[in-house]
């Protein structure tokens, strides 16, 4: 019998599980959990029924040629907890997998807490009621977030993000250089995504966009943090024909960020990352062309990276799909490096938006999910 079940998907939700269970933990050593799991959070004490690796798909053709192992995952994943029935199941992220998950624990008598709000102010907000039917108690990072479940009867606590709280005001750029051997002269952070999918489709696009880059800044240096082996193996194929002075990191992601005077950014997590690192940076992504089509035309807002969403307005240049193209980035990249007024302004953005979600998370978030512990089975 455990404690907590959960499921978090992929690199993100990883990260957001380790933090989300490290705060339980601060208040309750003793806590067991188990479920869908990856590195992180198995290091933060979590029993890893699967790896969280293999819910890592996105977009609607990617997920069709996963469709039957994910279907399997998940009632493998709902028949071991329904067994073991945790005081309360946490799912983290992965909407599409987790929301039919907690829906069937929900009405087995199984409190259900969703942590990170699906995009529903973006694209798709008839999700709103399938949220209603799945969760309990919804977990938020972002402020507006909060009214949009109160005013749909959903209980809903606003945590702030947990990675506000672990990064910095002030970012260590000059120790983060040091420790990653790069030098006085310009450096470049390319993150292509943590997905192999999205690997595949951004490795060589900001490759090219460096080489352009380099060609014009001869003294600029690019590193490139992966998230697998399987995502290093990748970028080493993509750069082999190319002449770049690129440092490949196995993870160590907020030290290249930390390290950058400019990202370039597959949309994401990551491009938050690089805002609450004081980053400018460039925000791009491609899909298939039917994915793009489909997820266009349910589209709210005129932003897809979370720095813009948040500030209501294109803050950092956006290229995606067709706009998406080596010299497009590399004219981005130039442009905040050529223009030290631009990056100071968009610091003063950008701490702001520190401030703002800088709630303390992991204190919020024991206390939201403590009612749940404390009842009786």
């Amino acid at each position: 019998m455990i404690d907590l079940g959960v499921v978090a998907g992929e690199a993100s939700g990883d990260l957001l599980g380790a933090h989300f269970f490290d705060a339980l933990k601060k208040e309750r050593p003793g806590l067991t959990a188990a479920g869908i799991a990856g590195p992180r959070m198995v290091e933060a004490g979590v029993r890893a029924i699967h790896p969280s690796e293999k819910l890592a798909v996105n977009g609607y053709v990617e997920v069709l040629s996963h469709l039957p192992e994910l279907l399997w995952i998940r009632a493998r994943i709902a028949r071991y907890l329904l067994r073991e029935r945790p005081r309360v199941f946490v799912g983290i992220d992965a909407p599409d997998f987790n929301f039919t998950l907690e829906a069937r624990l929900k009405r087995a008598g199984i409190p259900t807490v969703h942590f990170v709000s699906p995009s529903i102010w973006a694209w798709r907000p008839e999700r709103i009621q399938r949220i209603r039917q799945a969760v309990s108690h919804m977990l938020v990072v972002f402020p507006f977030e909060e009214a949009i479940y109160r005013d749909a009867g959903i209980p809903v606590s606003y945590v702030g993000h947990p990675l506000a709280d672990v990064i910095p005001p002030e970012p260590a750029t000059g120790a983060a250089r040091a420790a990653l051997g790069l030098g006085d002269g310009p450096v470049v952070a390319l993150l292509p995504g943590s997905r192999l999918s999205e690997v595949r489709r951004h490795a060589r696009l900001m490759l090219e966009a460096a080489m352009r880059v380099r060609a014009r800044e001869a003294d600029v240096r690019f590193v490139l943090p992966t998230a697998s082996e399987a995502a290093r193996e990748l970028i080493a194929r993509a750069a082999q024909d190319l002449d770049l002075p690129l440092t490949v990191l196995a993870g160590r992601s907020h030290e290249a960020l930390a390290a950058c005077d400019v990202a370039v950014v597959a949309s994401g997590t990551a491009t938050l990352e690089a805002a609450l690192f004081k980053k400018p940076m460039v925000i791009t992504y491609r899909v298939p062309a039917l994915t793009a089509h489909l997820m266009r035309k349910q589209a709210l807002l005129p932003w897809i990276g979370l720095p813009n969403i948040l500030a209501r307005d294109f803050v950092v240049p956006e290229r995606v799909q067709e706009a998406a193209t080596p010299d497009a980035l590399a004219a981005d990249v130039l442009a905040w490096l050529g223009d030290a007024a631009r990056r100071a302004a968009l610091g003063v953005t950008f701490d702001a938006l520190h401030r703002d979600l800088r709630q303390g998370a992991s204190a919020r978030i024991a206390a939201a999910i403590a009612p749940y512990l404390e009842a009786a089975r």
